[in-house]
């Protein structure tokens, strides 16, 4: 007949259980110290990879000008919180919030669920964004695909398939870029860091400088303010 656990088990199985609850002020000044090294963490990597990398944002930045100048698209793509920044970076360019800049063409890959599950379901989730760029992406448009670790398979073969079609490809990755860095792209920008947060919450300034960069260098050839609710130019996939 088996007997209960003695406490000395229990201790050590579930040592949480014997230990002393954390009195509040202790508990607060902890959480404290937490928020302010995450946020000098955040400062540190954002501010080396542009300090690193600045040159390199402002070339891409000058590509997807040109692939707005030649009338092209610009496709997003990501999984995850990564597909959430793709969605985050076409409603940019499709829907400006700042006064006098117009709408760009940009459209998120993951947006169609039917199509996604469709693709997932019959050929497998590798190639839910390489059989949509195969169809949609043109030589004259580009893709960006965000993955923290660079590895992410689906991602890889849209890139491949876009290369075939003659696009642009610009990958924003983190580590030390995965596959996505031997991947042949026109741009990987990667930030150095092993923490998926402090990669995405870079990856998120990434984006936003170069919208910003893009809408400057096409200054030159936008329409007044009051044009800005304008039509996007190129046409929808």
């Amino acid at each position: 007949m088996s007997t209960a656990p003695n406490s000395d088990t229990l201790q050590a199985l579930y040592p949480f259980l014997a230990a002393k609850k954390t009195d509040s002020a202790t508990m607060g000044q902890a959480l404290l110290v937490s928020v302010q090294q995450k946020i000098a963490q955040h400062l540190d990597i954002v501010q080396r990879f542009f300090a690193t990398h600045g040159e390199a944002v402002v070339s891409c930045a000058r590509t997807i000008a040109d692939v707005y100048r030649r009338q092209g698209r610009l496709f997003t793509m990501g999984n995850g919180g990564s597909s959430s920044d793709a969605s985050h970076i076409a409603v940019e360019f499709l829907h400006p919030v700042t006064t006098g800049r117009p709408a760009l063409p940009a459209f998120d890959l993951s947006c169609d669920k039917t199509v996604m599950s469709a693709i997932a379901n019959d050929v497998g989730y590798q190639h839910v964004y390489a059989r949509q760029v195969a169809s949609l992406v043109r030589a004259e448009d580009a893709l960006i695909g965000i993955s923290t670790s660079g590895n992410s398979a689906n991602l890889l073969r849209a890139f491949a398939q876009a290369r075939k079609n003659g696009a642009t490809t610009i990958g924003l990755c983190g580590g030390d870029g995965g596959e996505m860095a031997k991947a042949g792209l026109d741009h990987c920008l990667v930030v150095d860091s092993d923490s998926i947060h402090r990669i995405q919450e870079c990856h998120v300034a990434i984006y936003h400088v170069l919208w910003d960069l893009v809408h400057t260098l096409l200054a030159d050839e936008r329409g007044s303010a009051g044009n800005q609710t304008q039509e996007p130019t190129g046409a929808k996939p």
